[in-house]
């Protein structure tokens, strides 16, 4: 789990400092990544996530239950946030405090939520017979770590253009520290007994449905005019088909 943490931590610092050090980014690179990204995140949680969670026994369509509540709790963190975990660039010079907070709210939920999901081999190992049929999660760390960089470079691009580098950098931080957080919180509420095999696959089931929601989000917006761009249909397969060979040949 320390090498999770590394990972998201630096990615997202470093997606963050490019709106400093590379500031051509976003106009050059930033929408196919964010197009590779979404791709990739929705290839998993079609090919790993949501058929690990339906094996896992629930009874009564419950799963599918805390999955649609997830949808519809990431649009409540996006009505929040303004859209900034899926790309949505938007610079208010002189935005308030409390529009910086609100922004903030979301995303550290958000982020909060999907760090709990790179938990799950550790749960696992504490109960082998909580979620039965498990791939390669590397996978997900994977989906996890491809999305969050888009999102810090977002963040830090909305944040640069109300505020100063220093806080910038200070509210970066707190974002890059959420899935961690997320991570370790999830492991440790199990591992206490604090939180039961059910409230595991609720917490997991919500974090899938932000996921579909995210990912459908950046497919349809990255064409809003519905022009064919045969760049962003190759990085589409492309991202689809490295989801697949990680998923099924790693």
């Amino acid at each position: 789990m320390v090498l999770n943490f590394l990972l998201l931590f630096l990615t997202a610092m470093l997606a963050g400092s490019l709106v400093f050090i590379a500031p051509n980014f976003r106009d050059k690179y930033f929408k196919l990544v964010l197009v590779f990204a979404g791709s990739y995140l929705f290839s998993i949680t079609i090919l790993h996530i949501l058929p690990e969670l339906f094996h896992s026994g629930y009874e009564g369509g419950k799963m599918g239950l805390y999955i649609l509540i997830g949808f519809l709790l990431q649009q409540l963190l996006e009505f929040l946030s303004s859209g900034i975990e899926h790309g949505h660039i938007h610079h208010h010079h002189g935005e308030n405090k409390a529009g910086i907070l609100t922004v903030m709210l979301g995303l550290f939920v958000h982020a909060f939520l999907e760090g709990t999901l790179l938990s799950h081999g550790s749960l696992i190992g504490a109960d082998s017979e909580a979620f039965g049929h498990v791939h390669n999660s590397k996978t997900v760390l994977a989906g996890v770590i491809l999305h969050k960089g888009p999102a810090a470079f977002a963040l830090a691009a909305v944040l640069s253009s109300s505020m100063s580098k220093k806080w910038t950098l200070i509210l970066l931080t707190l974002f890059a520290l959420a899935s961690p957080m997320g991570m370790f919180s999830s492991a440790y509420l199990f591992q206490s007994g604090l939180l039961e095999r059910e409230g595991v696959g609720m917490l997991f089931g919500l974090v899938a449905g932000g996921f579909l929601h995210i990912s459908t989000t950046i497919f349809f917006e990255s064409s809003p005019h519905h022009k064919f761009n045969w760049n962003k249909l190759l990085v589409s397969f492309l991202a689809a088909g490295l989801a697949i060979l990680s998923e099924y040949m790693f």
